[in-house]
């Protein structure tokens, strides 16, 4: 059978099962075990198929995927990330469009603990757009900000994604995690620039509301109380990371236990808190765990059976440059976030790109990053990506999916600014785990 015959079977398969409705995780499984009985010899085949996923599930690289999550479930259900948010909104005063600016400041410090660009989208839907709605503001004012910082939880860390990309990658997962420190905040302040260039030409879109003054003791007693002791937990891991003196494992468990200190300083732990985070975090490690365990063995089968390579022989002889192939690469992911979720995405392009940029030269932590931007991108690339059906379910009931299309199309515009910027300027990604 010819590679590509074999990666027509291979893919074609799991997109028919996903198709018919099933998991993304038991699609990848069920045409793992026949692909397995196939390529590599009946039974024998699924056995060793499914001994070396199993062993894919023993990866230490993977221990911070639970304990992130857990560490952004506790912020979210004690109700740190509300305290957090209503002190940033205070501190800013009467800057014209300052709750999109607390969207983007607050949330770019959520995404942060949080790790999850869906829940920090539904968070920041829920206590953002209301109030906005309730002050006059116009809703890509109130949606767009909210769309934009969903999207940082994927490359500032700590993000459990950018660990399962790496896992899957096999590449270094702290450096990926640090490589996401500096796009991440630039990024950031590109949607600062694009707010306040909106208030400039449409000063209608944001109205000016009286506030209460604060003297200056009350604002440091806001920041050093109510802010800074969020933020010094992921300040205090990435330093450590950076530092070389904890591992990412070891961030994450700090990270964990950093948040649930602060919870009961603040006397807002309860059991119910508790509860419900310990379940939220179990649930999608879960789902992580079985989506690392089918790629593993679809992987292997790639390699086994002669479609990997044989694609690497295939895109390498066309007369492009690498550049050119990476804006293939690029675009083909952007194409898939139209209909699929990220997760889905991952599985089906890390066994092809990731050997694919080896051959062209490309650093892998480098285009490790290209690709979860390419991911945060395709979260809200219309007509279909994730985060504009969470905006969707947390917006006003008024509120038409043009208008979300419309209010996410700035902020896509600023991460494709930012990938510009990594392809001409490498090292805004390498310098940090170059240290």
């Amino acid at each position: 059978m010819e590679w590509f015959e074999s990666l027509a079977l291979l893919l074609g398969s799991i997109l028919v099962l996903m198709a018919i409705g099933m998991p993304v995780a038991l699609a990848f499984l069920a045409a793992n075990i026949v692909g397995a009985w196939f390529f590599m010899g009946g039974a024998k085949g699924i056995t060793l198929l499914l001994n070396n996923g199993f062993g894919g599930l023993t990866n230490f690289a993977l221990v911070p995927i639970p304990l992130f999550l857990l560490m952004g479930e506790i912020f979210f259900h004690t109700g740190l990330g509300a305290r957090m948010f209503n002190a940033i909104d205070r501190l800013l005063g009467k800057l014209p469009g300052r709750l999109s600016y607390v969207t983007v400041l607050g949330g770019t410090a959520f995404s942060t603990l949080s790790g999850s660009s869906m829940g920090s989208t539904a968070l920041l839907g829920s206590l953002m757009v209301p109030e906005m709605t309730t002050r006059g503001y116009k809703k890509h004012m109130s949606i767009g900000p909210i769309l934009g910082t969903g999207g940082l939880a994927i490359i500032i860390p700590p993000s459990a994604l950018a660990v399962l990309l790496a896992t899957l990658a096999r590449i270094d997962v702290g450096a990926l995690l640090i490589a996401g420190i500096i796009p991440g905040l630039i990024l950031a302040s590109l949607y600062i620039a694009t707010i306040y260039i909106q208030t400039k030409i449409d000063p209608s879109a944001a109205p000016a509301y009286d506030v209460e003054t604060l003297s200056w003791g009350q604002k440091m007693g806001l920041l050093f109380g109510d802010v800074m002791p969020m933020l010094s937990v992921m300040v205090l891991i990435v330093i450590g990371m950076v530092g070389g003196l904890i591992t990412p494992s070891e961030a994450a468990a700090f990270g964990a236990l950093g948040v649930l200190i602060l919870a009961v300083l603040f006397r807002c732990l309860t059991w119910e808190a508790m509860k419900k985070s310990v379940i939220g975090a179990m649930r999608v490690t879960l789902m992580a765990y079985l989506i690392v365990f089918g790629s593993a063995t679809f992987s292997q089968l790639l390699a086994f059976s002669g479609a990997s390579s044989g694609l690497i022989r295939w895109a390498t002889s066309f007369d492009l440059a690498p550049v050119a192939m990476l804006l293939v690469m690029f675009g083909v992911l952007l194409l898939l976030g139209m209909f699929m979720e990220q997760i889905s995405m991952m599985l089906l392009t890390v066994p092809i790109f990731f050997p694919l940029a080896a051959s062209l030269g490309f650093d892998p932590i480098w285009f490790g990053l290209i690709i979860l931007l390419a991911l945060e991108i395709s979260f809200t690339t219309p007509p279909f990506g994730l985060l504009l059906f969470v905006m969707k379910g947390v917006a006003p009931k008024d509120t038409t999916m043009r208008e979300i299309y419309m209010s996410a199309f700035p902020y896509m515009g600023c991460s494709m600014l930012l990938v510009a910027l990594l392809i001409l300027f490498p090292q805004l990604a390498l310098w940090l785990p170059g240290m």
